[in-house]
């Protein structure tokens, strides 16, 4: 891994929303150098439900698929396995400065808030926390529980950004994809990469608030 390159790391867990995590990380693929990805069991098993993809278990074999998933990527793509943990997502001395974890769990965030780093996903997003790197979790839960919220705030109190994937209609999407697109933008923006991926607001058509009819 070569240091200077920019890089950003992506932890896909188990919640619904397969879709936002494919989606984004098409985007990071196109405005990043390198791609340091972790995939939980769950989210492979959530991946096959809502994609119809059947993600292998071997980190090089879900490699190739996501570089087939990822035909137009200018990134470079590496996937740890849970337990890799000599990969430089686990040290505060190699790890990109950037990570985003989406779909986000409510058991994966409960692990961050309470510092447990029982899997490589855990460790990388403790590493962003003590290293005062960028944090971008995207929890996908409804409704939250008390608990789910404290979690959240606890987060948020150490500068995690707490960015539910909640897209906006404001541009009249047509698909899904559309809806995806949305919520990746959001995420580039707060990354420092300035895109046109999604309707920006105020530049869409305006109805005529005047017409008393």
């Amino acid at each position: 891994m070569i240091q200077n390159k920019r890089q950003v790391t992506l932890g896909i867990t188990g919640a619904s929303g397969a879709i936002y995590a494919l989606n984004l990380l098409r985007h990071l693929s196109l405005h990043f150098e390198q791609v340091h990805i972790m995939i939980t069991d769950a989210a492979r098993i959530v991946f096959a439900t809502e994609l119809n993809i059947n993600l292998p278990v071997a980190p090089q074999k879900i490699l190739a698929e996501l570089n087939a998933l990822c035909p137009d990527k200018q990134a470079e793509l590496f996937v740890y396995a849970k337990e890799n943990w000599y990969s430089p997502v686990a040290s505060g001395s190699a790890a990109p400065k950037q990570m985003i974890i989406c779909p986000a769990s409510m058991g994966c965030i409960s692990a961050i808030a309470c510092g447990a780093s029982n899997t490589l996903l855990e460790r990388a997003a403790d590493v962003i926390l003590k290293e005062k790197g960028q944090l971008i979790v995207l929890p996908r839960e409804m409704p939250f529980s008390t608990i789910h919220l404290k979690n959240l705030l606890m987060l948020s109190e150490t500068g995690v950004t707490v960015m539910p994937a909640s897209p906006g209609f404001y541009g009249q999407p047509q698909s899904i994809d559309e809806l995806a697109d949305f919520v990746s933008a959001r995420v580039l923006n707060h990354l420092g990469i300035d895109n046109r991926i999604s309707t920006v607001w105020g530049y869409q058509s305006k109805p005529d608030l005047n017409d008393s009819d």
